[in-house]
């Protein structure tokens, strides 16, 4: 099945900006969003000159802003005659040790990577419901799969949360003929995931958006992203004493 309309949130740059210009090369119509609108105008001019067959809708939307979300959803769905696929991937990187004053971070991480994830999924799951069909993407973390230490602690768990929630509605929608792909990328050259990873470990950009997009064409359940050598991590990082892990934060 081609997914010909698709939304994106945190198009605006990184990951979003990327699976954007990948799915633009593909011909596909996009409805796009984040906070910066500056920045969505100018991808949108940036798409539309490459690939004048392609629509792409652009509206301004902060995901911690909730009663926005089924709104500005439902617009981007006008815009494009309906969505075939929704892409949850606005997300914040930022974190402290408990503990150490800097709640505010770790509840402003824990809020946009969950709670607002589960707004822009209530969202896009009504319009699937309604039109009983649709692919849900999640963009989680291969930190999701065993909580980490320091100053990631908030993050990991709000992208376990994410995951778990992906696993949920994967058993609850597999009778019917919405699909859920749950992406766990590992570190990645964006601003945010680069800084968090040894430099040897970090795909480029192109690489990793090449990955993700693969595995939400082909609607897989769950994917580690890319491949290697995040697969053989997600198997390992589980088995791992705490000792070793207690390094990792």
């Amino acid at each position: 099945m081609t997914r010909s309309r698709i939304l994106i949130t945190g198009a605006s740059a990184g990951l979003g900006a990327g699976m954007a210009r990948d799915f633009a090369r593909k011909g596909r119509d996009l409805a796009l969003c984040a906070r910066r609108l500056d920045a969505l105008e100018s991808l949108r001019a940036e798409l539309t000159a490459a690939h004048p067959g392609i629509t792409v809708a652009v509206r301004a939307l902060d995901v911690d802003d909730h009663a926005a979300v089924p709104r500005v959803f439902g617009e981007l769905r006008d815009d494009l005659g309906g969505l075939d696929r929704v892409i949850v991937n606005a997300g914040l990187g930022k974190g402290a040790r408990i503990g150490t004053g800097r709640a505010d971070a770790n509840i402003a991480t824990a809020t946009t990577n969950f709670v607002s994830a589960l707004a822009q999924i209530e969202a896009a799951m009504e319009i699937f419901r309604a039109q009983k069909s649709g692919h849900l993407v999640l963009v989680s973390s291969m930190s999701a799969v065993r909580g980490l230490p320091g100053t990631k602690a908030a993050y990991s768990a709000s992208k376990a949360g994410l995951a778990a929630l992906g696993e949920a509605l994967t058993v609850e929608l597999a009778p019917t003929p919405i699909a859920v792909t749950t992406l766990l990328p590992g570190f990645i050259a964006t601003d945010m995931a680069a800084k968090a990873g040894d430099a040897k470990m970090v795909a480029p950009l192109d690489k990793g958006v090449a990955a993700m997009v693969r595995a939400i064409e082909k609607e897989q359940i769950r994917a580690c992203v890319p491949g290697w050598p995040w697969r053989f991590i997600d198997k390992a990082l589980p088995l791992l004493p705490r000792a070793v892990v207690a390094k990792l934060g």
